[in-house]
């Protein structure tokens, strides 16, 4: 099952009131763990930043001048999303500046399925807060590097929040050692390790010889077993 972690940086709030997409950051789950396969790109926004905006993210409009358009990578990014199922924190709001973004550079709207960890997590813990800060917290998840927001290490935290938030890692079902390197982020390619393990032929469950012959030792030393009666 591939998904992917998909989190945005902006110059505001509504794509409608020309606000931009600045920053773009997916992460490539299969059955929920990272892969290591990541979509990171900055966007120049032509256009200036608000102050509020840059508060935020602290992504200034001289740090963002010489980055690329957004349609010049916008089919590489759809390339990398496939189609796939898109995993984000408040995902409406993503998903409202990527589809601008994309008609604004004359592709084709995201119309796949996206799932919002917001949603989530108001329904796993209603009347808690639930917002990504919050949820690292709740989950005993590292977020302490995150003095501001950034679209990379943002869609990192998620894509642990999200495994947690969908029942948490099982690590008694991690088959073999490199398997279980990739448990942490970043680390070889999950699905690889397991088409690598190797084969064991079943283990034998017939009794032995040697325990039929102690068995059979054993049982006739009961007197007047329940079985006889």
């Amino acid at each position: 099952m591939r998904e992917i972690i998909l989190d945005t940086e902006t110059t505001g709030l509504d794509p409608a009131a020309g606000h931009r997409l600045v920053e773009i950051a997916c992460i490539e789950l299969l059955n929920r763990v990272p892969t290591g396969n990541v979509f990171h790109r900055y966007a120049n926004p032509e256009r200036d930043m608000p102050l509020e905006a840059f508060n935020v993210h602290k992504l200034s409009a001289e740090f963002l001048a010489d980055k690329p358009l957004f349609a010049s990578y916008a089919d590489d990014l759809m390339d990398f999303i496939a189609g796939d199922d898109i995993v984000a924190h408040n995902a409406e709001f993503d998903m409202r500046f990527v589809n601008a973004e994309l008609e604004r550079a004359g592709r084709p709207r995201f119309t796949g399925r996206s799932i919002d960890t917001v949603t989530m997590a108001r329904q796993k813990f209603p009347g808690q807060p639930a917002s990504l800060d919050a949820l690292c917290k709740r989950f005993g998840i590292d977020n302490t590097m995150r003095t501001v927001h950034g679209a990379l290490l943002d869609a990192e935290l998620l894509a642990a929040v999200y495994l947690e938030l969908t029942g948490g890692r099982q690590h008694g079902l991690v088959l073999t050692e490199e398997a279980s390197a990739t448990a942490a982020f970043g680390k070889g390619r999950p699905a690889q390790a397991l088409r690598d393990a190797p084969v064991r032929p079943p283990r034998p469950h017939a009794a032995s010889a040697a325990e039929l012959e102690a068995h059979a030792a054993f049982i006739a030393k009961l007197k007047s077993p329940i079985w006889s009666m």
